[in-house]
């Protein structure tokens, strides 16, 4: 390996994977890795999302540095770098060995050095290690890399999913990228692209009740988003399900129609926002309207409101008309839930206080309901 100041130059492997893209493997010296290697941060300008990395995890990264720093280590795990097309790679000359299983091709891959923000590579997978090496005494730790050229952040994006999927990786974070994906993904992870795809149209636009209020894996401290994505995007993919689901009718091929799913969203939750004013837009502490169980609650209820409000003339009249009678009984910044015993503030994000409040809330739907039928 060679660097001068513009150039990194490897030996490394060459093959192809994909449609004829070329894939190298090869290593690189630890602190070399933040000098060719940019790393995307997302986050959001005021159209669209950009980059595909979570923040760094400093506590992390810390311990990863200590453990390269205390002693012979073996540290195997490979980096995975999109590269841009300005990288070159020239074949090894030479005879061969008699019977070669030939994979890849030998020869020396010339990286450019840049300034940061311009950098010919990108970190999709390993960008705490990457950092960690670039703290750690022994400079000249060797790195496994492999590297896929590239310079679609899409692409980027996929790869990062995919690679982070067995991974504990923030479920928020995922959610929120996978809109931006394209390509087709596994079946369980492209189930949330339509959900999360409804959930960043909800933050983004003026008409939408929860415009700006939506906390997602992007934010850099908005203190207007009270609501954690996750619990409304579990509310809409319920609402998906058929037979009963609220949007379920929408989800057939030949009537398929996400903008209609958009605005029975902001029809209902329009509703909710207007007849509990006091309970909306606050934090989950001071509302539980806003905790997850809220949102998730109220979601369940929607699919109940909303079958009955598309068979009516007036349907916004209709689920105005049904939050408005169950109003007095509901306990979201003050209070006791009558029927389950239980202070306002008491209700937790739990699984049975999801079940139990989506459940009281629904029968009160049908119990004062069923005078106006």
């Amino acid at each position: 390996m060679s660097i001068n100041e513009n150039n990194l130059i490897i030996r490394a492997v060459k093959t192809q994977q994909g449609e004829g893209v070329d894939v190298y493997a090869f290593f690189l010296h630890g602190s070399d890795l933040t000098r060719i290697a940019d790393i995307s941060r997302i986050h959001r300008d005021e159209k669209d999302l950009k980059g595909f990395q979570r923040k760094e995890i400093r506590s992390h990264v810390n311990a990863i540095a200590e453990f390269l720093d205390s002693g012979p280590v073996l540290f195997p795990n490979a980096i995975t770098l999109a590269l841009s097309s300005d990288v070159t790679f020239d074949v090894s000359r030479g005879p061969k060995p008699k019977g070669l299983t030939e994979v890849g091709q030998s020869g020396t891959l010339n990286i450019p050095i840049r300034k940061a923000g311009e950098r010919a590579a990108w970190i999709v997978d390993g960008q705490q290690r990457s950092l960690a090496l670039a703290k750690a005494k022994d400079s000249r730790f060797p790195v496994p890399v492999v590297g896929f050229v590239s310079q679609d952040v899409q692409v980027h994006r996929e790869q990062f999913i995919l690679v982070n999927k067995v991974k504990a990786l923030d479920v928020r974070l995922i959610n929120e990228l996978l809109p931006e994906v394209g390509s087709l993904l596994p079946k369980d992870l492209a189930a949330n692209r339509l959900p999360s795809e409804l959930c960043n149209l909800l933050n983004r636009q003026q008409k939408s009740p929860f415009y700006r209020l939506l906390r997602r894996a992007s934010d850099t401290g908005n203190e207007q988003s009270v609501v954690n994505d996750t619990a409304l995007i579990d509310a809409i993919k319920k609402n998906l399900k058929a037979p009963y689901g609220a949007l379920s009718q929408y989800l057939p091929a030949e009537a398929y129609n996400p903008d209609a799913m958009y605005d029975a969203l902001v029809l209902y939750w329009s509703a909710v926002r207007d007849v509990f004013q006091e309970a909306w837009g606050r934090q989950p502490t001071e509302s539980r309207l806003m905790h997850s169980a809220g949102i998730k609650a109220m979601g369940a209820l929607m699919d109940q409101i909303m079958l009955r409000a598309d068979s009516s003339p007036t349907p916004e009249t209709e689920v105005r008309e049904a939050l408005q009678r169950i109003t007095p009984f509901c306990a979201w910044t003050e209070g006791t839930w009558e029927g389950l015993g239980l202070q306002w503030n008491e209700i937790q994000g739990t699984p049975q206080h999801n079940r139990l409040l989506a459940d009281h809330l629904m029968q009160l739907d049908r119990k004062l309901s069923r005078p106006t039928r």
